[in-house]
């Protein structure tokens, strides 16, 4: 069984870090999907790829794969640097603010 083991980035629609500090193991697809002729639903006989497990920390996902004999790869996250600007948005509006505040 081949794995990955990698902590998910944020989606498209999330301003927050939520659901980003965990590690996720899952497994790669071990058969191709098929489209039913029928009903045109895709389906597999692979039930390993519907299973993702959530591991606190690197290094217990890392455990829990190599003792169940799982050949894991790990992909490391590509941090990005925080955009803070001193001061931030409530500077706009402060009452001690030197000139005009304009649009």
């Amino acid at each position: 069984m081949r794995a990955r083991i990698y902590q998910p980035a944020r989606t498209a629609m999330q301003s927050g870090t939520a659901k980003t500090h965990s590690w996720v193991l899952d497994f790669a697809p071990a058969s191709s999907r098929e489209v039913d002729p029928l009903m045109g639903w895709t389906s597999s006989t692979d039930t390993q790829s519907q299973v993702k497990l959530r591991f606190a920390t690197k290094e217990a996902a890392l455990e829990y794969a190599s003792e169940n004999g799982i050949d894991a790869d790990v992909l490391e996250p590509k941090k990005r640097k925080p955009n803070i600007r001193p001061g931030g948005y409530g500077e706009n509006f402060a009452t001690g603010r030197r000139g005009a505040w304009t649009h």
